[in-house]
């Protein structure tokens, strides 16, 4: 199975701009919806039992171009729990969680 990277975004309260020059990196290296649909940013605030939550950033298999661009690290594939699509298209979705 191929890798997922991942890349924390620090504090979720004060992740905006980080959020915003991810999206525009994505943007520009892979246009509107992706080379193949499965060009694709999962997100998830998580806690792991702190008080504040960070925000993480997921990148698939397909993207690991722009994971290496920002320093993501390799990781297992996320729980599709909590998650949001940052940027990509929509079938993005199915492509990485079809259950």
């Amino acid at each position: 199975m191929s890798a997922w990277f991942t890349k924390n975004l620090g504090d979720a309260m004060l992740a905006g701009e980080a959020l915003a020059q991810l999206e525009a990196l994505f943007l520009s290296t892979y246009g509107r919806s992706g080379d193949s649909g499965q060009m694709a940013i999962f997100v998830r605030h998580e806690s792991e039992g702190r008080l504040h939550c960070e925000l993480k950033a997921y990148f698939p298999p397909a993207a690991i171009a722009l994971a290496k661009t920002v320093d993501a690290d390799p990781c297992a594939r996320p729980s599709r729990d909590g998650l949001s699509l940052l940027a990509g298209p929509e079938n993005a979705w199915h492509a990485y969680f079809p259950d």
